[in-house]
């Protein structure tokens, strides 16, 4: 089965792909990251009658042209059900009103409590349903700053066909957040905390990529957000909360905290796709290296600062990467040669020509630990929201777009990327309030840990993954 639709590489010189190899492929052979080929496009009657329809509806309407033929119909809807059907709230993605022209959506309502999940617990349905068509396994190797461990820990536990690997910095993610992970009880799931910074974890997964006869030797697939289909779930909520708010009789602006890039990628891909987004409004941690390039249109690499905010404790974002590719006008080659030079002296600048078009629609603001804390409190104090210090940071960063604009009648969505109990610490340094787990992640803080502690070494960890895939150590 192929879909009509062609993903290509942003370095250029790996072959197009469908839908079901690119979901299988993760990152391209030539180190690339794939995306469409071209956008399909959401006219404005279209997103008209997304208007009152529910999540999995809207879902498979905004998907189904990058799926094309891999699908039917009738099983991605069972694939979306089966996803969203493990959230505990029926909207998905629902929206809390701020205050007049603010509203936060809250993306946590899955199993894990962070906004991974809803592109997770679809990609594991993907999977299933690909692999079980192709008769295939796989070995799953990914990265997490925090959040998308546990969440692709709990897509792909106890899958007949996948071995999955998460690496994470060892001491460097809250202890919710490394519980979450550790605690799984399954054959196939695999924790390893490596002594180093999430960029470290980062640049072993796509080392193990671009070592192709590792890579085929354990017929390695992605769960990080270099997959495409995780962007590709995630466009979804622009839609629907732009849509709740108007769309596309106005437009809309969102406020993402970010640290890869994928989160404000998915919307970039939103509005590239017709839906009326005014601004991307991207808040970083004292880690700021996305509000320094869209201020600057450079970025500069520096040591990773542990924060409040580890899942955006990142200098290398690699979502970016796809942004870079429009930049450089979908030249692949001029994007690789400009990508191996930011990897040798840490430093870029983006093309002066396409520059200005893209900044346009980003602005940019980081939050160091105090101030973070300072939202956090200001907010609960206003409103009486409890917030976790990312999706603090997403709301300072609108309230501080909102002020820098003056008067503004687009309304804004911030982005609620965890729930507050994942970072109980920082809550209530914050606020004075402890925010407990939800009961469904009561036993959490008591039950046995499963982790392995390696060294920031990529031979060690291919042995360590070689020896422990089904799949590897039967060929």
């Amino acid at each position: 089965m192929r879909s009509s639709l062609r993903y290509v590489s942003t370095r250029g010189q790996a072959p197009k792909l469908g839908f079901e190899a690119a979901l299988l492929t993760g990152l391209a052979r030539d180190g690339g990251l794939y995306v469409p080929e071209t956008w399909p496009n959401l006219s404005a009657s279209r997103l008209a009658k997304f208007a009152g329809r529910p999540y999995a509806e809207v879902a498979a309407a905004v998907m189904k042209p990058f799926i094309g033929s891999a699908l039917s119909a009738k099983e991605l809807d069972a694939a979306i059900a089966a996803a969203y059907g493990t959230f505990r709230h029926d909207a998905v993605a629902p929206l809390t009103q701020i205050d007049e022209g603010l509203w936060l959506m809250e993306l946590f309502h899955g199993p894990t409590l962070a906004f991974k999940d809803v592109a997770l617990q679809l990609l594991g349905q993907l999977y299933d349903r690909v692999l079980k068509a192709r008769g295939e396994r796989i070995t799953v190797i990914g990265a997490t700053s925090g959040d998308t461990g546990s969440a692709a820990l709990e897509a792909c536990k106890n899958r007949d066909a996948i071995d999955i690997f998460i690496l994470h910095p060892k001491g460097r993610v809250s202890e919710v957040q490394r519980r979450q992970m550790t605690t799984i009880d399954a054959s196939n799931v695999h924790n390893i905390a490596i002594d180093g910074s999430f960029d470290d974890c980062q640049d072993m997964v796509k080392a193990m990529f671009n070592d192709n006869a590792f890579r085929d030797r354990v017929n390695m697939a992605a769960v990080n957000s270099i997959n495409w289909a995780r962007v590709m779930a995630q466009i979804v909520y622009y839609v629907t909360g732009a849509v709740a708010l108007g769309a596309p009789h106005r437009k809309v602006s969102f406020a993402v905290p970010s640290g890869n890039f994928g989160n404000v990628y998915a919307g970039y891909a939103a509005k590239s796709m017709g839906l009326p987004i005014d601004q991307l409004i991207v808040g970083s941690n004292r880690n700021d290296i996305l509000t320094r390039f869209f201020n600057a249109g450079a970025m500069k690499i520096t040591k990773v600062v542990p924060s409040l905010s580890p899942s955006m404790d990142i200098q290398v974002s690699s979502n970016l990467e796809r942004l870079l590719f429009d930049l450089f006008g979908r030249k692949g080659d001029r994007l690789s040669a400009a990508m191996q030079d930011f990897r040798k002296s840490g430093k870029f600048k983006a093309p002066e020509k396409s520059w200005g078009k893209v900044a346009r629609s980003f602005q940019a603001y980081s939050l160091d630990d105090k101030q973070t804390l300072g939202a956090m409190r200001e907010i609960h104090k206003r409103t009486g929201y409890l917030a976790d210090p990312h999706s603090a940071i997403g709301l300072a960063a609108a309230l501080e777009a909102r002020k820098k604009n003056k008067v503004s009648q687009v309304p804004v969505i911030a982005l609620a990327t965890a729930h507050a109990a994942k970072f109980p610490d920082a809550v209530e340094q914050a606020t004075g309030i402890r925010p407990g787990l939800p009961p469904h992640l009561a036993h959490l803080m008591s039950a046995k840990e499963r982790l392995t502690e390696l060294p920031n070494d990529l031979a060690k960890i291919q042995d360590f993954v070689r020896s422990h895939t089904r799949l590897g150590h039967n060929k």
